[in-house]
């Protein structure tokens, strides 16, 4: 706000800028998908206006007109480090204040969908295209009831904005947003590369890295564990041609593992396929540990006597850093702190929803940037508010009063 009013200078002062800068976020906040609907709300409505800082005795009057919203939110735009520097301020806030915070982190993209054209009207002298936007596309397969695999594809035109937030708490940590055709890992990587500049201890903190198939990339699994000591758990994609294929591991006569890094022995009586009991992670060795299932579960097996592998083995991760992972993928821990992975399904939810990204009338990368900055910068914004009211049920209420 002092870098908007030093901006101002000595001109006209007809709408006070912390007033105006109040009506947006309180438009953001009540679900105004518009600044038309906003200055209806303000024309109607005499207590926000006085809570938003506009003059009590000018009555209606004192409602900026919609080139005042147009031309200040020009204006914010060129200040898109200092509210870049208000998230990352509120994220440091809630790491103080929050017990755990960042202990549990995910990612994931989410479509933000233009509703204009790639260009104007033209012959109507329409100025008002989408240029900064591109089509993205997003394939979704999985398996039907009758083990026949289906294809999902959704395309849109707009942007994709890609997210890092803590899962516990269901909160923002870290997020870019670019056209919709950008490759998503990339992007991930410089997001986690930013996270370590700005915010090092946050990254440190953390203890486990949750996400679905679209973040599955050996670079980033090793990155995570190598440099930061975040156990992954990223969903897995098959890249085998056959998916019913296993491999021998190595030095193992009669243990093998398939894509999804289950692994399985075989008696050398019955040549019977069992699956393996995962035993723990050994971080010294940088293995994982798995035991007979006939010791573990405490049943006959009568190939004991002469399996090589009756007291177990150990996995190196070095055999295949995507398949093998510290959290082995075949055991419960791996499913639960997989689940964790929802709240991101929620944030982007309550983007949608709450703050009016599902139908929005935003043009142009930069300013949708700006727009999600500050939604964002909201939604901590109100869970370090009620943290201080010692509400924190209702650190995700925007509205509800305490």
């Amino acid at each position: 706000m002092q870098a908007l009013e030093r901006q101002r200078g000595n001109g006209r002062n007809d709408y006070s800028v912390r007033a105006v800068w109040n009506s947006i976020l309180a438009g953001i906040i009540f679900g105004h998908p518009s600044i038309a609907s906003l200055r209806r709300e303000l024309s109607r409505n005499a207590q926000l206006r006085q809570i938003c800082g506009f003059g009590i005795c000018s009555g209606t009057d004192a409602v900026p007109d919609a080139w005042v919203y147009s031309r200040f939110l020009r204006r914010l735009e060129k200040h898109s480090g200092e509210m870049r520097r208000i998230f990352d301020t509120l994220v440091e806030r809630c790491r103080r204040e929050l017990p755990d915070f960042g202990r549990h982190m995910g990612c994931d993209g989410k479509a933000l969908s233009s509703y204009a054209r790639r260009t104007g009207k033209s012959e109507h002298g329409d100025r008002r295209g989408e240029h900064d936007a591109a089509w993205g596309v997003h394939a979704h397969h999985s398996r039907g009831r009758d083990g026949v695999m289906l294809e999902t594809v959704k395309r849109w035109f707009g942007f994709k904005l890609h997210l890092i937030a803590d899962t516990t708490y269901e909160l923002p940590i870290a997020f870019t947003v670019l056209p919709a055709n950008h490759n998503e890992m990339p992007v991930m990587h410089r997001l986690v590369e930013g996270l370590a500049e700005r915010n090092e201890q946050i990254l440190h903190s953390c203890e486990v890295w949750s996400g679905d198939r679209g973040n599955d990339d050996g670079k980033l699994v090793r990155r995570l564990w190598d440099e930061y000591r975040i156990k992954p758990v990223i969903d897995i994609r098959n890249t085998w041609k056959d998916p019913d294929k296993t491999r021998v591991v190595p030095g193992q006569q009669n243990v093998t593992y398939n894509w999804k890094g289950t692994v399985r022995c075989v008696c050398p009586a019955m040549m019977k396929e069992r699956e393996m009991a995962f035993g723990g992670f050994e971080k010294d060795r940088q293995t994982l540990k798995y035991r007979c299932p006939a010791r573990h579960y405490g049943y006959q097996c009568k190939g004991s006597d002469r399996c090589p592998v009756r007291s177990g083995i150990r996995i190196p991760l070095q055999e295949n850093r995507r398949i093998f992972t510290p959290v082995a993928r075949s055991s419960y821990q791996w499913k639960r702190l997989y689940n964790k992975r929802s709240a991101l399904e929620r944030i982007n939810s309550r983007i949608d929803t709450s703050f009016g990204f599902e139908r929005h009338t935003i043009r142009g990368l930069q300013k949708m940037s700006m727009m999600v900055t500050i939604s964002l910068s909201l939604m901590l914004a109100v869970a370090v508010g009620r943290t201080a009211e010692k509400r924190p049920e209702l650190m995700r209420s925007l509205a509800r009063t305490a």
